[in-house]
């Protein structure tokens, strides 16, 4: 009863807080670049607090002249974006259909989260100056190249298409390995948001949670000089495979021919970046037959 008592009265505050959210939101395009990095800081962190999610931090954080950056981190939950965020603030990728949901859609459209529309042969083009824009600002921008969320057991493909704008804009790319487990070190799937799994399921086994801790991993820049963005992905995902692969249970996927890959870990919940690229492995695919 106790921990139903718990998982209610964290539910009660992350109403109010997203209230608050709301009402920040309002002047929040308004304010300057470091204004608003440091407010979605402590909304993110406060989140955490309420949901109960320890936050550890390992490896160095970009140096704060170090104007906009990649960051390219495995996919696993909603949460990541928090816990990113409540560490290092910056702008990440949507499917066109977020902007539509009551009130995290209106918090998303605030937050300068880029949106992304299905046909990626008649968007791909907006989304990459879209992104340009904001490095030239400033901006740090997340993308979660696997193109699905994951248990956290095991690292998917590494899609390179959006790389390109680091690239073209020379800033560096900073892999972050994300890591969900309890107090013991032990894996936890508390957090995972996969399969036919609702995000009122996945809240519900955050808010349920004993004990959940969230673990990032920064590690060193790549720079973006004489390599193509296939390259960047691959080194971005050893990078953060091999952080991940210190930790059991961890497997690698295995590649399938068309540069996907499988796993038994079931991948109904897909992020924008894999909206993103679908219509490209179907054209291909039409047109290769």
């Amino acid at each position: 009863m106790h921990k139903y008592s718990a998982a209610l009265f964290r539910a009660t505050r992350l109403t109010c807080h997203l209230v608050y959210g709301t009402l920040l939101s309002i002047a929040y395009p308004l304010l300057k670049l470091p204004t608003r990095q440091r407010i979605l800081k402590q909304w993110s962190r406060e989140l955490l607090e309420i949901l109960h999610v320890h936050l550890d931090i390992e490896g160095s954080l970009p140096a704060p002249p170090e104007p906009g950056a990649m960051l390219i981190a495995n996919h696993i939950s909603w949460l990541d974006v928090f816990v990113l965020n409540a560490t290092l603030p910056s702008c990440f990728i949507a499917k066109s259909e977020v902007r539509g949901w009551p009130l995290i859609g209106m918090l998303c459209q605030r937050t300068r989260t880029i949106f992304i529309e299905r046909d990626i042969r008649r968007d791909t083009l907006r989304i990459n100056r879209q992104i340009s824009t904001m490095l030239e600002e400033g901006e740090y921008i997340t993308l979660f190249p696997e193109g699905t969320s994951t248990d956290g057991t095991q690292l998917r493909h590494f899609h390179s298409s959006l790389f390109q704008s680091a690239i073209d804009n020379e800033v560096a790319i900073r892999p972050i390995a994300i890591r969900y487990h309890d107090g013991t070190g032990r894996h936890c799937h508390d957090a995972a948001f996969i399969g036919d799994m609702s995000f009122i399921q996945s809240l519900q086994n955050v808010l349920l949670s004993h004990s959940l801790h969230a673990t990032l991993t920064f590690l060193p820049a790549l720079s973006c000089a004489g390599k193509n963005r296939r390259i960047l992905a691959a080194e971005a995902q050893t990078a953060i495979g091999t952080v991940l692969a210190g930790y059991a249970p961890y497997q690698h996927a295995a590649t399938t021919d068309d540069g996907l890959t499988e796993s038994s870990s079931p991948s109904g919940f897909q992020s924008a970046y894999s909206l993103l690229l679908d219509p490209i492995f179907k054209f291909k695919k039409r047109h290769s037959s």
